[in-house]
């Protein structure tokens, strides 16, 4: 898995850096085909913005959240990605569940 992580108007320390990195390691426990992730961290007045987009083997899946505190909205963020990758996982599984031996065609 390919993790970027970058700052608008903020400046990405070490310490935001392991930590978006730690939440994000329990995306990639539920689905192991995670390409690529780009995290984008921003900051306007009052206003801390995080938006990420992941690239799966078939589907590119986008969240952002805006919050007052930038650790929330990373919590945040990391909530609503899971459960659309997640979610996306279940879909996959379902449609190849049809296909494959047993599955008899009558005419």
């Amino acid at each position: 898995m390919n993790l970027q992580i970058s700052g608008h108007h903020l400046e990405i320390t070490p310490a935001i850096h392991d930590y978006v990195t730690g939440k994000l390691d329990r995306v990639t426990r539920h689905f192991d085909n995670v390409i690529d992730v780009n995290v984008i961290l921003s900051v306007d007045k009052l206003k801390q913005k995080a938006e990420v987009t992941v690239h799966l083997s078939g589907k590119d899946v986008y969240v952002e959240v805006i919050d007052e505190d930038l650790y929330a909205a990373v919590d945040a963020l990391v909530d609503k990605l899971d459960r659309q990758i997640q979610k996306h996982k279940q879909r996959v599984q379902d449609h190849h569940r049809g296909k494959g031996i047993g599955h008899i065609v009558q005419d």
